[in-house]
């Protein structure tokens, strides 16, 4: 099985400085054929103005993960974690019992953008923090941060006219944050995804430069 999300479907929200666009359901926005792919609970791509963010919130039980595609991204949570995320830079946040975080952009004059995505966790102990510097090799899956979660990131760099395989998984979530591929013939722009599901590998081919990340899930 497989499904094709254009960028034109997901719901969006409008907060005092943010817009969101989600790809499940997600706060005041549900569609019960919209509640997760496998253990990923949500796709958030986040357009913060400069100096505007989410002040101090609550998380438990949920595997956050990062990717900064554009400004810097200022972090700070209850494990006494705090600091500046950049792109190249995956982020993941083990809520655990529950942990404490605000996030916000750094500047004051430039936009951020960024995708955040949440996974049902394994984990149930203390809330815990890690981060990677990812850099990705043209036409390789490059292995992004580690979750506690029955799934793996990879980050992908396609230059004009190459291509890469994914291998076949339970079930893989494709998602174009920059540029546009084709996926067996089918073409995604940023923005996109395929999500599918007891499928052969897949061969991901750019149009033009590109980057896409992808998760490889279990149940």
């Amino acid at each position: 099985m497989r499904e094709v999300r254009r960028a034109g479907q997901r719901f969006r929200t409008v907060g005092d400085g943010v817009q969101t666009w989600h790809s499940f359901s997600y706060g005041v926005h549900y569609d019960p054929e919209q509640i997760g792919f496998g253990p990923v609970m949500a796709v958030n791509a986040e357009h913060v103005e400069p100096g505007r963010g989410y002040d101090v919130h609550h998380h438990a039980d949920v595997e956050i993960v990062t990717w900064v595609l554009q400004g810097v991204l200022r972090h700070e949570d209850s494990t006494g974690q705090s600091g500046d995320i950049r792109p190249g830079t995956a982020q993941r946040l083990s809520a655990g019992t529950g942990v404490r975080h605000s996030e916000r952009n750094a500047s004051d004059d430039e936009p951020l953008v960024f995708v955040q995505m949440m996974l049902r966790s394994d984990h149930d102990g203390d809330p815990d923090y890690a981060q990677v510097d990812v850099l990705p090799v043209p036409g390789t899956l490059v292995p992004a941060v580690s979750v506690r979660a029955s799934a793996e990131l990879f980050v992908v760099r396609l230059d004009a006219g190459q291509a890469v395989e994914v291998p076949a998984f339970a079930r893989s979530l494709v998602i174009v944050t920059r540029g546009a591929i084709g996926v067996d013939g089918t073409g995604l722009t940023a923005g996109d995804e395929l999500r599918s599901s007891n499928e052969g590998p897949h061969e991901l081919a750019a149009t033009v430069p590109a980057e896409v990340l992808v998760w490889q899930l279990g149940g």
